[in-house]
């Protein structure tokens, strides 16, 4: 997803990460303080050139040498604990403010609606969370340190010249413009570049992962010069952009080498004609050539500092609008004062449910859509009845599991539970009170214990067992070495499809919920754990009421209400034998799938 040009925030974004930077304002000032010293120091340094090339060895005297070299070290000491302090403490600021950032951003997405999640994939939503924050956190302790260095270098030196030199410290004052102006194009189009080339990057990163995850699938449609031509395409754009960007480089390497070689042979010729004239030392003269040279880094690294401030705002925007993100399911106040939110349960509060749900002139069309799915719908379903809802791939046949589950709302009427709205509990009293297992069922990092404690976290094992013993998933466990604290892999990849899915069951069961939800739960599994699935299918939906997704036509003939969606709307309704009766549009996808069986 591609984000749309953004204005430049007030004071860069800084006002709206000033509260992120508030627990540390005491850090952010001592690291600011130590880097001022720290360029003091090097303003310093210059002075002992000075002293020693007008008295040493102009007036060949050592006289002061002791208190001389005690000094320089002194100040060398200084300079080396400053440095230090203030270079850990940088990366502290970036570490402590890049986790803030991190966590607010993730906290906030576990609040937000199934609807952002649909809208925005999993890249785009990766990038504000790790890319963004980790240059806003960079920006914010680094750039800051980096900027009060530079500039109070460039503010002491000039200070000092003015002292020792005030016509050509002015002489050099008026160079600054004409320095800043040519390297700030420089740098802005190195900007630009090294934007088009993170794009580039993210598109060969993209080929890569298709050329070898998909590798099989390149093979057997023999996608081989396709995949090799889209590869060389990038890695071509790549090599191009970057020359422009090497070339350009060396071209504000040169400028800067100008810049300092101009200054220093101003400096030399009114310098050293003053010089000689005795108007000033050489001393003096050296603390110039000095400075001359070394001030040309921090008008680099300034106006660096400058065009990266400018070109952080759209990470700065992205993570702003993510957190000024609303969701599009929020319970009322009235609601959380009773039931909590979903960080601060209020369990003590939450009533058990028997099953009853109901829809009630219910009207619903999703976000930023025209067509109604849904108008003056009403359905009564009594506790312990099972409601399918089959229909072609792609028909919408989630959008009443979706209402139920609240993860969108009606636009008007209402769904009740137990004849109580849903909207008058919490969405957190709801998700805890169904249960819910998904045609690609997902198993978190950890153990087996681990994953079935995700639906009743003060489980005991032998609830564990209970709930595997009704889905039929012990002989999954059994199998295993360390048994329920076997590694279930990332994503659950040490088992098979199968395995996964039974396991999601037994955690779905675990806290026996009276309102069930299988979303096509067996839809793609394999042979040797389907009629296991079968079994926990049979055994699970007894005495719950429960909304069956499905494919097979031939897992829902004793469904109790068989709805056909198609379109997102439903065409019809009724029993197995009903529909077959009415020789529709059940019965012709009946009798399709009774055809390939065939």
């Amino acid at each position: 997803m591609k984000d749309k040009k953004v204005d430049r925030l007030p004071y860069f974004g800084f006002q709206f990460l000033k509260p992120f930077m508030k627990p540390y304002k005491k850090m952010i000032f001592v690291t600011l303080l130590l880097a001022a010293i720290t360029s003091l120091t090097d303003v310093i340094f210059p002075m002992f050139n000075s002293y020693a090339i007008d008295h040493f060895i102009g007036l060949k005297t050592f006289d002061t040498l002791t208190g001389f070299i005690l000094s320089f070290v002194g100040l060398l000491v200084v300079q080396l604990i400053c440095n230090f302090l203030s270079t850990y403490y940088s990366g502290k600021l970036e570490t402590l403010i890049n986790q803030d950032l991190r966590d607010a951003g993730f906290h906030h997405i576990q609040t937000l609606s199934l609807n952002y999640f649909n809208e925005n994939n999993v890249g785009y939503i990766h990038a504000r969370l790790m890319s963004d924050t980790a240059r806003i956190g960079e920006m914010v302790s680094w750039g800051v340190t980096s900027f009060m260095w530079q500039g109070s270098y460039l503010l002491f030196a000039f200070v000092n010249m003015f002292l020792l030199n005030p016509t050509l410290a002015l002489f050099l004052l008026l160079l600054i413009p004409i320095a800043v102006i040519l390297i700030l194009k420089f740098e802005g189009k190195l900007v630009e570049y090294q934007h088009k080339i993170r794009h580039v990057n993210s598109l060969l990163t993209s080929n890569y992962n298709e050329g070898i995850t998909g590798i099989s699938s390149i093979k057997l449609l023999a996608l081989e010069e396709k995949m090799i031509d889209h590869f060389e395409t990038d890695s071509s754009n790549m090599r191009n952009v970057s020359l422009k960007r090497a070339r350009t480089s060396a071209l504000l390497t040169s400028c800067v080498l100008f810049c300092t070689s101009f200054s220093l042979a101003l400096v030399l010729y009114i310098g050293g004609k003053a010089t000689m004239e005795q108007i000033m030392e050489i001393g003096v003269l050296s603390v110039f050539m000095n400075y001359v040279v070394s001030m040309m880094n921090p008008i680099h690294e300034l106006t660096a500092l400058y065009v990266e401030l400018v070109g952080i705002q759209v990470n700065i925007q992205r993570f702003k609008k993510l957190l000024e993100e609303v969701p599009l399911i929020q319970d009322r106040q009235d609601v959380i004062e009773v039931y909590g939110d979903s960080f601060q349960k209020k369990t003590e509060n939450y009533e058990e449910i028997i099953g009853d749900v109901t829809f009630e002139h219910v009207n619903f069309k999703y976000p930023n859509t025209n067509e109604w799915i849904l108008e003056d719908f009403n359905l009564q379903i009594q506790q312990g009845s099972c409601v399918a809802i089959v229909g072609e791939t792609g028909a919408g046949k989630s959008t009443l599991v979706n209402l139920i589950s609240r993860f969108y709302e009606p636009n008007s009427g209402r769904i009740l539970i137990d004849g109580k709205d849903i909207q008058d509990r919490s969405q957190a009293w709801l998700h805890s009170k169904i249960g819910y297992v998904l045609q690609t069922p997902h198993l978190f990092s950890g153990t087996v214990r681990d994953n079935l404690k995700y639906g009743k976290a003060d489980a005991s094992d032998q609830e564990i067992y209970d709930a595997l013993d009704l889905v039929s998933a012990t002989f999954v466990v059994e199998k295993l070495k360390d048994g329920l604290d076997s590694d279930v892999g990332e994503g659950g990849n040490f088992l098979s499809l199968g395995e996964k899915q039974l396991l999601s069951f037994a955690r779905a069961m675990i806290f026996d919920p009276n309102i069930l939800i299988l979303d096509e739960a067996t839809a793609s599994i394999d042979s040797i754990c389907e009629k296991a699935i079968q079994d926990a299918i049979a055994k699970i939906l007894k005495n719950r009421t429960s909304f069956v997704i499905a494919h097979r036509l031939s897992t829902i003939q004793d469904a109790d209400l068989i709805l056909v969606v198609d379109h997102g709307k439903i065409i019809e309704q009724g029993s197995h034998d009903e529909l077959l009766k009415k020789k529709q549009a059940y019965y012709n996808l009946y009798n399709k799938q009774f055809e390939k069986a065939a």
